[in-house]
């Protein structure tokens, strides 16, 4: 998957890989077996810095320290909200294409698929929102091996935030 930062001016994309595919809740368990999962408490939240999440592992409310994140990524440090962070992943949508689409037409089918989201979570029109969002999607080797899955990352263009943005319009 790829992550892409939108700018409001000019609109431009910066592409950062990563191959990501949303898993349900593997609370503490997934450590174990992977050490590249995180460790999540009950309800699913990350409990637990990790300086090499697996990128396959990310779900919905993880927060990520994901800023310094170039070319493509297999893991990505995640923290627990409740701890300074650069960015929350806000939603997840499945592409459905049979044959990979492209990088442009992938690009432009995130943004599509996340500006709505974002006026939905953030609580305000994106343009009259302080918070601007990223997105990771499928590289063309990622997509081969089955992953579909846009990520979409909500970030201060300001730098790190502490606790989750969910209905913040200051």
């Amino acid at each position: 998957m790829i992550r892409s930062r939108r700018r409001r001016t000019p609109i431009a994309l910066l592409a950062v890989g990563v191959a990501a595919v949303v898993l349900s809740g593997c609370s503490t368990i997934g450590p174990l077996l992977d050490p590249d999962a995180p460790v999540r408490d009950d309800e699913g939240q990350i409990v637990e810095p990790n300086e090499q999440t697996d990128a396959f592992a990310l779900q919905v409310g993880d927060c990520l320290d994901d800023a310094a994140a170039t070319g493509e990524v297999t893991t990505v440090p995640t923290v627990p909200c409740s701890e300074p962070h650069d960015s929350e992943i806000f939603a997840a949508f499945e592409l459905t294409q049979s044959a990979y689409p492209g990088e442009e037409t992938t690009q432009g089918k995130a943004d599509a698929l996340c500006l709505p989201a974002f006026e939905e979570f953030v609580g305000e029109p994106y343009l009259e929102s302080r918070f601007d969002f990223a997105y990771y999607y499928p590289t063309e080797e990622s997509w081969a091996s089955g992953d579909r899955e846009v990520l979409c990352v909500i970030y201060d263009p300001a730098g790190p935030v502490t606790g989750s943005l969910r209905g913040v319009t200051d």
